[in-house]
């Protein structure tokens, strides 16, 4: 049963990657999907590039053992904050002023707004270089879901994995990815859903699975009764910092933002805001609510030997095999369309932010496509061998990995991209110091991370530390620096002056 659903699976997607292929032969076709995609499949490209197995394996089994049934707040967060407030903070103006600027990517919009080719290449470095552990990531937590169902080599589920995503981005670009995220989100949807309702059951129902939760102490933790079954659990603080890193770092991110360039149309902004609010809090709400009652299954887990990423398969082990193919799919599903995203990102700024002009004059507009798909064969084969070295010499947790790359990445462009939108005070002297500070801060925090601060020795309150100091860096840097010229910001923000003609169910008056 479970091998008829992969192969059912794989086929899926293999021929919606050919089909798509006549919409990807030039560059804003094969990276944007030609600025015309609708709300459905925006907004669930934008809820399945968020949630993957490092979700649903790593982040869900860590921090729903170490908070409990509070952990469901972390799901909430990055529904209220990284998918609603997202949605209506930065979606319209990214679309209008990104289609004005001509800008493709993220170190491309950083190029031509504040008019330095500097800050592109620097932004375009740094999403290299932090994009790639990100990537390798993924990988991790759907081997043991893999090695649990199907009892094969890790070797196995990375190069499957690696090639089938390679297939359909390759020859179906941006608009084949799209659709297999509609189709994968759909999964992710009902399939969190039921296996919630099957680990429930399994203990009794939500009631007496509650109540066994509540009779779970652990003096290392809190000495308070009933700690895990609260509801703020054992450690707010560290709940809140883990509710920022991944709830606003999807504001910095290049291959959740450079969703927004591609919205077709005012109505389905509107629309996309409350699809991807609802995929968020049922898919990542459910998610961590799942994974708080994750030491009801402590006779089972050894996290000394197997570690955090070992918890959630272990819950999932003894379930119908009905339900298992179910989960892997649905991981299967959310690993796949956050690593086409990543992919397909990372090749297409290195392509048109680093190498085009660069280091290859007057590339042309076919070049640049084959550019970008052997670029993304490249990094689907980095990131491949990172995560088999990785889970062979066992370096790091999952959650680790996000929370370095998320950190970097969101510290360095967060402040800057989102003030870029809204403020003509912003100077590209602020974004190259908070470019330096959010990626220099997370690189020391990987290599040195014993000589900070008890309280940021953790990758994941490291990121949450630049992300809010960003927020303050660019502003404050701004005041003291060059102004940038009155001409040129003017035309940057003329987009929104445009005058147009709206329908009077909109707006009333003239």
């Amino acid at each position: 049963m479970k091998l008829v659903v992969l192969i059912l699976y794989f086929a899926v997607l293999v021929a919606i990657g050919i089909y798509c292929r006549k919409t990807a032969t030039d560059v804003n076709g094969f990276v944007l999907g030609g600025r015309n995609v609708g709300p459905w499949l925006t907004a669930f490209a934008y809820g399945t590039s968020y949630f993957s197995a490092v979700i649903f394996v790593g982040y869900a089994g860590q921090f729903g053992w170490k908070f409990g049934i509070a952990s469901t707040w972390i799901g909430l967060g990055n529904a209220a904050i990284g998918s609603l407030l997202a949605w209506i903070i930065l979606g319209r103006r990214t679309r209008i002023m990104t289609q004005h600027l001509n800008s493709a990517t993220m170190p491309q919009f950083f190029e031509k707004r504040f008019d330095s080719k500097a800050l592109k290449i620097g932004a375009s470095i740094i999403i290299f270089i932090f994009m790639i552990p990100y990537t390798a990531s993924l990988y991790n937590g759907l081997s043991r879901l893999f090695g649990m169902a199907f009892n094969i080599d890790y070797s196995i589920c990375i190069i499957l994995m690696a090639v089938l995503t390679a297939i359909y981005v390759i020859a179906g670009g941006y608009m084949a990815t799209a659709i297999n995220d509609f189709i994968q989100g759909i999964i992710m949807l009902f399939g969190i859903v039921i296996v919630i309702a099957a680990v429930l059951k399994v203990n009794g129902g939500f009631l007496a699975a509650l109540d066994g939760l509540a009779r779970i102490n652990d003096a290392e933790v809190a000495t308070t009764p009933g700690i895990f079954a609260s509801f703020f659990g054992p450690d707010p603080l560290s709940l809140f910092f883990v509710i920022i890193l991944t709830s606003l770092g999807t504001w910095g991110l290049p291959q959740m933002v450079q969703k927004f360039y591609s919205i077709n149309d005012e109505g389905s902004i509107r629309k996309g805001t409350i699809i991807s609010t609802f995929f968020a809090i049922v898919v990542a709400g459910g998610c961590y609510f799942l994974g708080g009652f994750g030491r009801l299954f402590s006779d089972e887990i050894d996290i000394a030997a197997n570690g955090y990423d070992s918890i959630i398969p272990a819950m999932l082990s003894k379930l119908h095999p009905g339900i298992i193919a179910l989960v892997v799919i649905l991981v299967l599903s959310a690993s796949m369309s956050t690593l086409s995203s990543l992919v397909m990102t990372s090749a297409s700024t290195l392509t048109l932010d680093f190498l085009k002009d660069t280091f290859i004059k007057n590339m042309k507009e076919k070049s640049q496509v084959l550019m970008i798909r052997a670029l993304i064969v490249v990094f689907i084969a980095i990131s491949s061998v990172i995560a088999m070295i990785q889970y062979k010499s066992n370096i790091t947790f999952i959650a680790q990995l996000m929370g370095v790359s998320w950190g970097a990445m969101a510290g360095a462009f967060l402040a800057p991209f989102m003030y870029g939108l809204y403020s003509k005070k912003v100077t590209k002297a602020s974004c190259a110091v908070c470019f330096i500070f959010g990626s220099v801060l997370m690189l020391a925090n990987m290599l040195f991370r014993s000589s900070f601060p008890t309280i940021l020795q953790s990758p994941i309150n490291c990121g949450a530390f630049a992300m809010v100091a960003g927020l303050v860096i660019v502003p404050v840097v701004s005041l003291f620096t060059k102004k940038p010229p009155k001409e040129e910001v003017d035309a940057s923000f003329a987009c929104y002056e445009q005058k147009k003609s709206i329908a009077q169910k909109t707006a009333l008056g003239d």
